[in-house]
């Protein structure tokens, strides 16, 4: 079942911008990007540009949303591209709770949607670099989520739950069994890709602060670099590499409209070694680390889309048991060509 994408009501709109600061309302924008239980207006005033947002249910606590709040002034401090927090007006606080739902107000940065050239990728892998760095010295008392994609119970408990999630789909009728033997390989492989990656010494590397979803859509560009990174929802504390797979992952993929049978089954390698060498050109991984990439790529395919599609039955508009089909084409791609992507990782 799809979800819907939340919108804000007129009336809480009415209470909820009441306790800012931001003078006539000129002009006010849906902003469809993100989290679709995540409502975002651009609003537009004679004193600047805005983003209000409404935390999705879940990755709303106040606690967690304080210490995303604190990431963002440390990193604002090292001259790193995130958005400024408005406070309220009245409280001064950087959230504002309203019927139990959490609120927040940026900046509005104008950038451009990432135009998956070689320069900005490089940049992109730079940016990250950038801020591994920056964070390396950020203190809270609010602790962080621990944990992400690598050998995770919900991927798994995921995995177990979606023949029956989905198992009522118009897609699935008379493919039970391909279902049923799709999301056991698809397990079969995460276990696989996560105890290599143990072996590898996952867990005895540095926990760090990361992002979490360093994707092209939490970022704008201008003149081919990084405007702005936006979204740290998901940043939490786990080793950087894990970061840097994921986002060689992300602006790598390859995508073809709403039918996942269509999309390739490749990788834009080109994308993908320039997202790493951008990284690389700033901070270094050792061996090991850069052994684990592969296998850390897999666990971050196969997690980005069975979490989603155990929970809603598809990812985003598109039926479940098609994106199961194109992962499971994508894995079997990385997995002939782990020792060539191992080679150049690893130069």
């Amino acid at each position: 079942m799809e979800i819907e994408r939340e919108r804000f009501s007129p009336s809480e709109l009415a209470v909820v911008l009441s306790h800012y600061d931001l003078g006539v309302i000129e002009n006010a924008k849906e902003f469809p990007r993100g989290s679709r239980r995540s409502p975002k207006l651009r609003l537009r005033t004679a004193q600047g540009r805005y983003l209000l947002k409404r935390r999705a249910q879940g990755r709303d606590k106040p606690a967690r949303v304080t210490f995303a709040h604190t990431l963002l002034w440390h990193l604002r401090q090292k001259g790193f591209p995130v958005p400024e927090l408005l406070p309220t007006r009245d409280t001064r606080d950087s959230m504002l709770i309203h019927g139990g739902r959490v609120y927040e107000l940026f900046e509005y940065i104008a950038g451009e949607q990432y135009d998956a050239s070689l320069d900005q990728t490089a940049h992109a892998g730079k940016t990250l670099a950038r801020f591994h760095r920056a964070v390396g010295d950020f203190q809270t008392a609010w602790q962080p989520p621990v944990g992400g994609y690598h050998d995770s119970s919900t991927v798994r408990n995921g995995l177990n739950s979606i023949p029956s999630t989905i198992s009522s789909h118009d897609s699935v009728s008379g493919y039970e069994a391909e279902l049923l033997s799709l999301t056991q390989e698809l397990y079969e492989r995460y276990d696989e890709a996560a105890e290599v990656v143990n072996q590898f010494g996952f867990r005895q590397w540095e926990s760090w602060i990361i992002h979490g979803d360093w994707h092209p859509g939490n970022m704008l560009f201008r003149k081919n670099k990084v405007a702005v990174v936006l979204d740290f929802d998901s940043a939490r504390r786990n080793p950087a590499v894990a970061d840097v797979a994921n986002g060689m992952l992300q602006f790598s993929i390859l995508r073809g409209g709403d039918d996942p049978g269509q999309w390739p089954e490749f990788f834009d390698q080109a994308r993908m070694r320039r997202f790493l060498m951008g990284y690389a050109s700033r901070v270094k991984l050792d061996l090991n680390q850069r052994q684990a990439i592969p296998h850390l790529m897999i666990e971050s395919l196969i997690a980005e889309c069975v979490v989603p599609v155990a929970a809603t039955g598809s990812l985003g508009q598109i039926p479940g048991f098609g994106v199961l089909r194109m992962v499971r084409r994508k894995v079997h791609w990385l997995m002939r060509n782990f020792e060539r992507l191992r080679q150049w990782i690893t130069e």
